[in-house]
């Protein structure tokens, strides 16, 4: 084994800390995202460092290779799993309830990642309410744990070269496929370990350049190192493409330190700190905890928890993580351990798997555990799914806004919202995500035939959100390019990403010259968990929600630094939707929204009058309703 090296734990806490940072929302550290791949190496060289010193010394055994890992991944997993269940029980609605519980039987059985790329987006914000949403990591290390050693152990007789040969070729597959992956197919490119791969051998290649000599400091190398892993950082967002080559900035970074940070050098003295090996040490257990302490901070909370609570989290977390490291990681791993015999952590570990399996199998019974909610729960919760069921088809879901079961090639040539479909001049055109879906539906009822294209999660401009987006974008501009409406009108949720003037910028470079007119709406207002609030707890409690000013102020400002040309509008969602109760409110008569920000049906038909007349406006003519 490898001796120590505490610089190696500083370095773990320049992955952690970015990581916590970046759920907690601190909007600075932008591509905190990036200290999972700065892990990934890390995990890369230990193990491998191990290996190859076994394998030198004859004393290689799969059996403790495995043992080691149960001691070191699954007590304070299980910690962590258990004290997630009863606040699982006490706060999540039948519908979360049910996708924790097969979260449960996922992480155990170290397929997560997997299931999270089924289910959602890292970056989407449902994916904030998964408390168990960062084991995807967890689940690829352990693919990699379980594989690699096998592999290494049939090669190692062919020869180290031929090992690095056949890891360098594996790699750079891996890596070619990770930059395909994110323009074909984003999320599992995001999630499953075929992208990944490379990224903990670049570790294992780490690990063979040093098992044959003593590592040399070399102070500018290691400080190109910090300063990639650092740039990555705070000039990544969610909307750089990840993984793929830009995923070479933190793992060549975190590679150089590896290599070159010795206590010789002015990066390895800064990582060797105490303060940035205390947090290395207890990185693992810091990284448990911060999700699932966000995850149900989000599902409890009326509003979304602002920035100071949210590092009032962060530091419980941490502390959380110490209490686990010292009375949980540590009795499992010293020198007269808990379970000191390699069949009882085994055992135990079989143990512990079976409970959470059979706990996870429960939790899905009844949908979720139906039973445990009130009668009026399901009432208004069975309220907004027909709701929700009433705006898909306003929205025209299949047909004029892709739902994602079919091929964008089967979307286009089914589309039915389509300019020569339509029997009528060119008049309006609405093109974006759901939001622009819902707006395209008030128009429709206000008398108006609208040419819409929409789709979940589609920037207006640039390469981020699922590969879709830029097939349909290209689609829809080609298909209004021969005759262009007289007014088109571009409306999207805005990415945090997006609310700057360079993203809002490109918009309007790439499409202002499409129409006579192009209006882009502001952000529709958002009310932080209404449906599962109005669910849970009632309608006074839903009308007394307050919407989230941040994404419409950052909208205004970043518009005011774009240059507009005299065709360019922007229509304030806002007031319109204010006017429909008179407060602000998400609740008038009946119901507006049927989740967060979508409308339902009679919001759509009470707004249809009043954003007929801001467009009229705003295009500076009277657009003449369509015969049907």
């Amino acid at each position: 084994m490898t001796n120590y090296r505490p610089e190696i734990d500083g370095l773990r806490t320049l992955a952690v800390l970015p990581v916590i940072l970046y759920h907690a929302d601190a909007t600075l550290i932008s591509g905190g995202f990036v200290g999972v791949d700065v892990f990934f190496v890390i995990s890369g060289y230990l193990i491998t460092s191990i290996l190859i010193s076994e394998l030198d010394e004859g004393r290689f055994s799969l059996m403790r290779f495995y043992e080691r890992r149960a001691r070191r991944i699954l007590p304070a997993l299980f910690t962590v799993m258990i004290c997630c269940i009863p606040f699982a029980l006490a706060w999540m609605p039948p519908r979360q309830m049910a996708e924790f519980a097969q979260s449960l039987i996922a992480v155990v059985f170290f397929v997560s990642n997997m299931l999270f790329f089924r289910q959602s987006d890292y970056h989407a914000p449902a994916a904030e309410e998964k408390p168990l949403l960062h084991t995807w990591s967890l689940a690829v290390e352990e693919q990699y744990y379980l594989f690699f050693p096998i592999l290494l152990f049939i090669l190692w007789r062919f020869g180290r070269g031929r090992v690095v040969t056949v890891l360098a070729i594996t790699a750079g597959i891996s890596l070619l496929l990770s930059e395909w992956g994110w323009r074909n197919h984003p999320t599992a490119n995001f999630y499953l370990a075929p992208g990944r791969v490379w990224e903990l051998f670049a570790g294992s290649f780490c690990a063979f350049a040093l098992s044959r000599r003593t590592i040399e400091g070399h102070g500018g190398l290691a400080a190109i190192g910090i300063t990639l892993i650092v740039l990555a950082n705070f000039a990544f967002t969610e909307m750089t493409p990840f993984p793929g080559l830009y995923t070479l900035v933190p793992v060549i970074g975190a590679a150089l330190i590896i290599l070159f940070a010795t206590g010789s050098t002015i990066v390895g003295k800064a990582l060797s700190l105490r303060p940035m090996v205390w947090m290395g040490l207890i990185s693992y257990s810091a990284y448990l905890w911060h999700q699932p302490i966000f995850a149900f901070a989000r599902i409890r909370s009326d509003a979304v928890p602002g920035t100071p609570a949210m590092l009032a989290l962060a530091m419980a977390a941490i502390g959380l993580a110490y209490l686990t490291w010292r009375y949980i990681e540590q009795p499992f791993r010293t020198r007269t351990p808990i379970f000191p015999m390699q069949k009882q952590v085994f055992g135990a570990s079989a143990v512990g798997i079976s409970a959470m399996a059979i706990i996870g199998y429960l939790g899905q019974l009844d949908d979720g555990l139906q039973s445990r909610m009130s009668a009026e729960f399901r009432t208004r919760t069975a309220q907004i799914d027909r709701l929700a069921n009433q705006r898909l088809e306003a929205i025209g879901y299949g047909t004029c806004h892709y739902d994602r079961s079919e091929t964008t090639a089967q979307f286009v040539a089914n589309w039915t919202c389509a300019p020569d479909r339509m029997g009528a001049p060119l008049r309006v055109a609405i093109y974006g995500d759901s939001h622009a879906a819902d707006k395209a539906a008030v128009l429709r009822r206000s008398g108006l035939d609208v040419i819409q294209m929409t789709a979940p999660g589609c920037p207006l401009a640039g390469d981020g959100g699922p590969a879709s987006c830029s097939v349909l974008r290209a689609a829809f501009q080609d298909a209004i390019g021969a005759n262009p409406p007289d007014v088109l009108i571009l409306a999207n949720r805005f990415s945090s990403n997006e609310l700057s003037a360079r993203h809002l910028q490109m918009v309007v470079d790439q499409w202002a010259s499409r129409a006579a007119k192009l209006i882009i709406a502001s952000p529709a207002p958002e009310f932080y968990n209404f449906d599962d609030i109005y669910a849970q707890r009632g309608r006074n409690a839903a009308k007394a929600l307050h919407h989230d000013p941040a994404p419409l102020e950052r909208f205004t400002h970043a518009m005011a630094k774009v240059h507009q040309p005299e065709n360019v509008q922007v229509l304030d969602v806002l007031p319109l939707f204010c006017e429909l109760s008179g407060t602000c409110a998400p609740v008038a008569d009946g119901l507006l929204l049927v989740d967060y920000g979508h409308l339902s049906p009679e919001a759509m038909t009470a707004l249809a009058p009043a954003l007929r007349r801001e467009v009229d406006t705003l295009a500076g003519i009277r657009i003449l309703s369509e015969a049907h």
